[in-house]
């Protein structure tokens, strides 16, 4: 179903929890979903690459869905991660996502052979003919190995009324996002990605909001928040302040997940920080200089305010 507004803002990706067994933390999803929405956020996204979807069964993925469902209430919209590495498991996954509550799909391109043009162009029309809900382009090379043009962005959005998104991950992600914003105009609505690594520089070039890990949505949406109220210098502060411990989210080598959910589990929102192979658990010394970065800071996560009010 198409939504009547475009969303803006902060959108974060939706941890997948786990029990010390390794089975879903349910009550933690729950948490996590409320915990999102104390902190002003947007819109929750389920199932992309900070969420280890590619780890998940189906059941697991049901499972995550009913829960967030369940405990959203309609409250935000939802983006679901879908697609797959080839056109028929792509518009199944998609359609499955449409069926169980997705307000927009966020879709990767295929990768598992590497498209040209005319395949990736393909790859998304043929989704789009067959789904009713928005679509978001995630344009994330290093994630996939696979970089959508923008010309081949724009043609979709121009004809397919459902292509309405992209999420820039393309780093440095400022450049391309504003390649897409000056090509495309309002055709497009352009978010931020890498885990609002350049969330700030991104505002500057017309990205419209940023869909980062769950660990920091209040500090995201404080920064949005001041830069749409025309307080760009102290948005510019406010991200350049907590941007050493963003960092430390955003690190290479299979350990930026297990950062996550080292802040989400100390802050009591979700039992453990296990993850799933092939991430890798942070070691003493990663978490060392996460407790280091977030000294003198606050985030929601760790005061104790995330689930007042009953949520």
């Amino acid at each position: 179903m198409m939504m009547k507004n475009r969303l803006k803002g902060v959108c974060p990706i939706l941890p997948t929890p786990f029990l010390e067994d390794g089975s879903i933390d349910v009550q933690g999803i729950r948490n996590e979903v409320n915990f999102m929405i104390k902190a002003g956020v947007s819109g929750i996204a389920l199932f992309g690459n900070a969420s280890e979807a590619f780890a998940l069964t189906g059941r697991e993925k049901q499972l995550i869905a009913d829960t967030v469902r369940e405990e959203n209430r309609g409250r935000v919209p939802l983006v679901f991660g879908a697609g797959g590495t080839g056109i028929a498991p792509a518009v199944e996954s998609c359609l499955w996502a449409e069926e169980n509550g997705a307000d927009i799909l966020m879709i990767m391109p295929p990768h598992m052979i590497k498209p040209d043009a005319k395949r990736i162009y393909e790859f998304y029309a043929a989704i789009a003919q067959t789904v009713k809900t928005p679509i978001m382009i995630q344009d994330a090379p290093n994630a996939c190995g696979v970089a959508v043009p923008v010309d081949i962005m724009v043609q979709l959005a121009k004809e397919y009324e459902t292509v309405q998104y992209i999420k820039a991950e393309a780093p440095p992600t400022f450049r391309k996002a504003k390649q897409i914003v000056d090509a495309a105009g309002d055709l497009l609505t352009v978010f931020g990605g890498l885990n609002a690594t350049f969330f700030y520089e991104e505002l500057c070039v017309g990205v419209v909001g940023t869909m980062p890990a769950g660990e920091f949505p209040d500090v995201a949406v404080r920064v949005y928040d001041l830069f749409e109220a025309g307080k760009k210098a102290e948005a510019k502060a406010e991200f350049y302040r907590y941007l050493p411990f963003i960092r430390l989210g955003s690190i290479p080598g299979g350990m930026a997940m297990a950062v996550h959910k080292e802040v989400l589990k100390r802050g009591g929102i979700i039992r453990t920080s296990m993850v799933r192979n092939p991430f890798i658990p942070a070691d003493d010394a990663l978490i060392g200089l996460v407790t280091d970065a977030l000294e003198g800071l606050e985030l929601l996560a760790l005061s104790g305010k995330w689930n007042e009010d009953g949520e």
